[in-house]
């Protein structure tokens, strides 16, 4: 029997990178469809799981992706609201990569630190991959600070991290700045920059500054990049001290991660990867524990 990938995307046209990922990962055929929300994905979901029989369903997975990550979750959580007792396929959730691109960025931080007691800092933290990122680091016992433009958007980040998770609020901070961004990075071991794409939160000779920085991971690959001096390729790269990732460098393991992920899909009928199922199977994969 074949594997079928549904693909179901919020945005006009599905995504092509998902759908070569879905084929290198061992899917048979994808079934991509775009334009969809929770209003008019009942049927599809309804034809993923009355097609085959519930020992068979195993071989039906649902993958939701799309660009807008809020519109994602969303969707996902009205998929799972539509199955019902063994009629139920497995759900994946990854729009705009969030999921395994901050699941990945934690373990390549982990590698190399002890998380617990750490203390983080998540540049560009309100956007979807770094409210994942501090929400795994706190998760991890990290003492997080969440950094926007506006303290109000960071506290309010803050917030929707603790709902719903048993963790330590992050402390959100202001950083517009290269000085702000300096002064929130104090005696930090980690920093991630997450920020949206021509963004740059650090300048040459900012990394020198921090004294305490062990690690930093910078997620932006198109220049100019979040953290000046962090090549979009490097990978536990020696600089100034600092132990660096860049975009791509974190990129290797997103792609194995996703990959993985999409391959258990097909191992039984009801597994969910969210935000934290991601991660524990990235922690897995590279041999770490929580």
């Amino acid at each position: 029997m074949q594997k079928i990938l549904i693909q179901l995307d919020t945005d006009d046209q599905p995504a092509a990178f998902d759908q070569v990922v879905a084929v290198d990962a061992g899917a048979d055929r994808i079934l991509s469809y775009g334009g969809i929300n929770e209003n008019n994905v009942e049927a599809l979901v309804h034809g993923a799981i009355f097609t085959r029989g519930p020992a068979d369903l195993n071989n039906t997975a649902i993958f939701v992706g799309g660009s807008n990550v809020a519109a994602g979750e969303q969707l996902a959580q009205r998929v799972a609201q539509t199955f019902f007792g063994p009629m139920r396929v497995s759900l994946m959730m990854d729009s705009n990569g969030c999921n395994t691109t901050a699941a990945a960025a934690v373990v390549a931080a982990k590698k190399h630190l002890e998380l617990r007691g750490t203390t983080a800092l998540v540049l560009g933290g309100t956007g979807p991959v770094g409210q994942r990122v501090a929400q795994l680091l706190a998760g991890e016992c990290c003492k997080v600070r969440l950094a926007s433009r506006s303290k109000e958007r960071a506290a309010a980040a803050c917030n929707r991290i603790v709902e719903g998770h048993k963790v330590e609020r992050p402390e959100p901070v202001a950083a517009s700045t290269t000085k702000e961004s300096l002064a929130a990075a104090k005696d930090v071991d980690l920093l991630f920059a997450a920020g949206a794409a021509g963004v740059c939160f650090l300048s040459d000779g900012c990394l020198a500054s921090i004294d305490s920085l062990k690690v930093a991971v910078d997620l932006n690959a198109v220049p100019p990049t979040g953290v000046s001096e962090i090549e979009a390729t490097d990978k536990a790269v020696d600089r100034n001290g600092v132990l660096c990732y860049g975009a791509l460098g974190v990129g290797a393991g997103k792609m194995q991660v996703h990959k993985q992920a999409v391959r258990q899909l097909f191992q039984t009928n009801d597994r969910k990867f969210g935000t934290e199922e991601i991660y524990h199977l990235a922690l897995e994969m590279a041999g770490l524990q929580r």
